[in-house]
């Protein structure tokens, strides 16, 4: 799990559903529709009609959680082929919710990032989203030499995938991108960069 002692890093509280709630917004990535259904065991299911449920699964792996959370029978259940059609889809959701409308969010830390990002620039307060880090501690990063993002890094040093360059994966997390910062590692020695070794499984 994260280290605490990182003061940039995020603290995922967990999801607990706020049962007086007039909406729910449930944005979903892979594993973190367990963290729904963990909910729905410990509190019922009368939420769920209230609630709309978006859900992207992990790439194209076989533990797709879409059937288990469809059969939920929430008042609306839309299942996203990638992070950024879902994430538009929620843009929309936020442009029209109400007062009384609370955001839950499950997933990887990237996942969650990326969810929270939006929901700041449609003014909601980041310390009002409900967040539970679920599956992978795979990394997106930010190379600071080119600006591009970089997902699902689980090695440090890693490369850029836009400038190629070896990077320094960071400890310091960025809200603002929703990213770790990555440094070029070899700049005044190329070639020097040491192995890559798995940090972020």
């Amino acid at each position: 799990m994260p280290d605490p002692a990182i003061k940039s890093r995020p603290v995922y509280t967990g999801l607990q559903i706020c049962l007086q709630a007039r909406r729910n917004l449930i944005a979903l990535e892979g594993e973190g529709a367990l963290a729904l259904t963990d909910q729905v065991a410990a509190v019922g299911p009368d939420f769920l009609a209230r609630s709309e449920i978006l859900y992207v699964p992990v790439g194209s792996r076989s533990d797709d959680h879409g059937e288990a959370l469809r059969s939920l029978a929430a008042q609306a259940f839309w299942q996203a082929p990638s992070v950024a059609t879902l994430l538009n889809r929620l843009r929309t959701s936020l442009a029209t919710a109400t007062m009384g409308t609370r955001l839950y969010v499950a997933g990887t830390e990237g996942f969650i990032g990326q969810v929270v990002q939006l929901a700041m620039t449609c003014d909601i307060d980041a310390a009002s989203i409900l967040t539970e880090h679920r599956g992978s501690l795979a990394r997106r990063v930010q190379c600071v030499h080119c600006k591009g993002i970089t997902e699902d890094v689980k090695v440090s040093p890693c490369v850029c995938a836009h400038c190629g360059l070896k990077l320094f994966v960071r400890d310091h997390y960025s809200r603002r991108i929703a990213a770790f910062q990555g440094v070029n590692i070899d700049a005044e020695a190329p070639g020097t960069a040491p192995a890559p070794q798995e940090l972020y499984p």
